[in-house]
């Protein structure tokens, strides 16, 4: 298969809306990371997405729509759902609701939930709206590789496997969306992004977050969000995370670098650079958000360079922290030092 890579014109987005009603698979911007969508009506298309991907059919998928009134036919939607579509959406915010029958149980691999959101980047509304569906769609990367948040990424990793890549320029947040299950009685967040639990309670009154974001799933325990698996977001080297104090933190991973023959990339905060000297870092930032945006071309810069090791530097576990921390301990397969 020849894939087309083009900028998101009006004319390329209406070309890719055909391919989406035709069942094929495209690459598209969200301002989350870049999406690989499908019709999410359809059973053969959104296993193409699978397909596409190597992705396990254990993983659920993201339904995207342009328009709140698109819900209705997909799920049940009960008052705390239209309250946080009134103060979030359009934006970087999944609901866990009851399913329709109209879905397939492809899209929530055999779940009786359906995750909905609607994206605010507006290539990706322009193509719902064109192509007249509801896009499936997971992140645009091979199965367990770092996110998409270009469309050069895409590229990488979808090249020969799918028809079209749209090219909307670098996503704004940098992570997926927040998920948020809304089937019990207080609103539970099951990957943390750029909405924060503080903020959903801020809404609702409360809202807690699953043990399941910072702890790999157990064995045979299912995975209700996307994203949970327990090794994901995963450069090619292996990656270590450290906690502690910095100057600590630091003093480690110069010792662990030095003794891997400086085959290996640090992440590192912009005001902790200077602590790594002349090794080789990657600046993710002055604050979590920062870090956010850059974690996962920091990750797919160290498979470019082919390190052999990757050492991270932790964050406060708060705030846009909790999701850069959930992706770098999925990606590290949480092998993370207390310093």
């Amino acid at each position: 298969m020849r894939t087309q890579y083009l900028a998101a014109t009006q004319e390329a987005i209406a070309h890719a809306a055909k391919l989406i009603q035709d069942g094929q698979v495209v690459g598209f911007p969200t301002e989350t990371v870049y999406g690989l969508g499908a019709n999410a009506l359809s059973d053969s298309a959104v296993r193409a997405i699978f397909a596409a991907k190597e992705r396990p059919a254990d993983n659920p998928l993201i339904v995207h729509i342009a328009e709140f009134e698109e819900m209705a036919p997909l799920c049940e939607i009960n008052d705390r759902a239209r309250r946080l579509a009134d103060a979030f959406w359009p934006g970087p915010l999944t609901m866990i609701l009851p399913k329709k029958a109209i879905v397939p149980q492809v899209v929530t691999a055999g779940l009786d939930s359906v995750a909905v959101r609607m994206p605010s980047h507006p290539v990706a509304r322009a193509l719902i709206r064109q192509s007249g569906l509801p896009i499936a769609a997971p992140s645009a990367n091979r199965s367990g590789r770092p996110s998409p948040t270009l469309a050069q990424h895409v590229l990488e990793d979808m090249d020969g496997r799918i028809p079209l890549i749209l090219d909307g320029g670098a996503c704004d947040v940098g992570v997926e969306s927040t998920v948020v299950s809304l089937l019990g009685e207080v609103a539970t967040v099951l990957r943390p992004g750029g909405i924060t639990p503080e903020m959903i309670a801020a809404v609702l009154g409360q809202a807690m977050v699953a043990d399941s974001v910072m702890r790999p799933l157990k064995e045979g325990e299912a995975a209700p969000s996307p994203g949970m698996k327990h090794k994901h977001y995963a450069p090619r080297a292996h990656m270590t995370l450290y906690e502690g104090k910095r100057e600590h933190v630091a003093a480690r991973i110069c010792r662990e670098y030095d003794e891997n023959g400086g085959h290996a990339l640090i992440l590192a905060g912009t005001g902790n650079l200077p602590l790594y000297g002349s090794r080789c870092c990657y600046d993710l930032g002055p604050d979590a958000a920062s870090a956010a945006h850059r974690l996962f071309a920091a990750l797919r810069t160290a498979d470019e360079r082919q390190v052999l090791r990757v050492y991270s530097e932790a964050f406060p576990e708060e705030g846009v922290g909790l999701a850069v921390m959930n992706r770098m301990a999925r990606a590290a397969g949480f092998d993370i030092v207390r310093v």
